[in-house]
């Protein structure tokens, strides 16, 4: 018998949750590969939204391959070193820019090339692996913080709007998302938060209930600036790989914007012990 979308749901939830527990516990090698592969399947998709079709595969595969770069690069040499790797991308796309913009003019092309396709694989750089690279820098504590705030924030988000969701938030963004379901993801991330913080941190509880709130925010922003692109380009999932879900980037949407706050917050108030 086949699942249901709801099992389905479900289902690949908590398949990618022991994913990434396995990945951490385990850590070293591990945890790179899932990087990569988170990096990769994200930037896969989000180039493919905005260049569908087998004929702009080469250019999702140099995205790719600009973004592994850029993670290594990030472990190897923190936070400097990846802007660096981001610096030395947006040259290396200029570059080629130039090479095709010469051949356009050589071949007296009627419209000559754009900086499009470079524009395109630059967002995807500072969106995915840019953004992801900030779980270098966390402790394991830490990264599963983030995650369970975003996870919690999504999952209590669905339920409640499920529920109770009648008034809409921001039609003309996610015309499925609704005041309820907001309300109701920003309580489960601040109990799921607290707990979790006040369990094996150190930060005093009004500072666990501020990033509570926060990490929430972030995640829902992060979930509409998705939804907002998502619309424009008129695609309705980034991908197909979750069953249930949609694509990686439908899943971590909130995480990419989650992860920078949680680290701009760690450097003024320490939440765990070092």
């Amino acid at each position: 018998m086949q699942a249901s979308p709801h099992q389905q749901r479900i289902l690949t939830a908590g398949l990618a949750v022991a994913l990434v527990a396995l990945a951490l516990w385990l850590g070293g090698v591990l945890t790179t590969l899932l990087l990569l592969a988170l990096c990769g399947l994200g930037q896969w998709e989000f180039t493919s939204m905005f260049r569908p079709g087998p004929e702009h595969k080469h250019l999702r595969i140099f995205g790719v391959a600009l973004g592994a770069c850029l993670v290594l690069t990030a472990q190897a040499g923190g936070p400097v070193a990846a802007l660096w790797a981001f610096s030395a991308s947006f040259w290396i796309l200029g570059l080629r820019f130039l090479l095709r913009f010469s051949q356009a003019q050589k071949q007296e092309a009627p419209q000559a090339a754009q900086f499009t396709d470079e524009l395109v694989l630059l967002c995807s750089l500072a969106y995915i692996p840019l953004m992801l690279q900030f779980l270098l820098a966390l402790s394991t504590r830490e990264i599963i913080l983030v995650v369970l705030s975003t996870t919690v924030s999504d999952t209590a988000a669905f339920y409640a709007g499920t529920l109770w969701g009648k008034r809409k938030i921001w039609p003309q963004i996610s015309p499925k998302k609704s005041w309820a379901g907001s309300i109701g993801g920003l309580v489960g991330c601040l109990l799921a938060v607290t707990a979790y913080g006040l369990t094996l941190g150190q930060a005093p509880l009004p500072a666990w209930l501020l990033l509570g709130a926060l990490l929430n925010l972030s995640a829902q922003m992060g979930d509409f600036f998705e939804s907002a692109l998502k619309r424009s380009l008129d695609v309705k999932d980034s991908g197909t790989v979750l069953p249930g879900h949609g694509g990686l980037l439908d899943r971590i949407d909130s995480l990419l914007l989650a992860l920078p706050c949680y680290a701009l917050l760690r450097l003024v108030q320490p939440y765990f012990a070092p």
